[in-house]
């Protein structure tokens, strides 16, 4: 049975995710709501950051 939990669905789909965060973000700049957009952008560097962080640790190329 292939694994299914949330992290598993999240890194399938991260492409995803991150296009329809910064789709948000856009949406809420034009709407002038700076502050909003600046909150999705951060929700979506915070996952590139952990997934670049996993790629990382998998690959043996972690920070000593």
């Amino acid at each position: 049975m292939p694994d299914e939990s949330v992290g598993a669905l999240a890194e399938l789909y991260l492409g995803n995710i991150l296009y329809a965060l910064e789709l948000t973000a856009l949406s809420l700049e034009s709407q002038g709501k700076g502050e909003d957009a600046g909150f999705y952008r951060g929700i979506a560097r915070k996952l590139a950051e952990a997934h670049g962080k996993s790629r990382e640790a998998g690959s043996g190329k972690g920070e000593a």
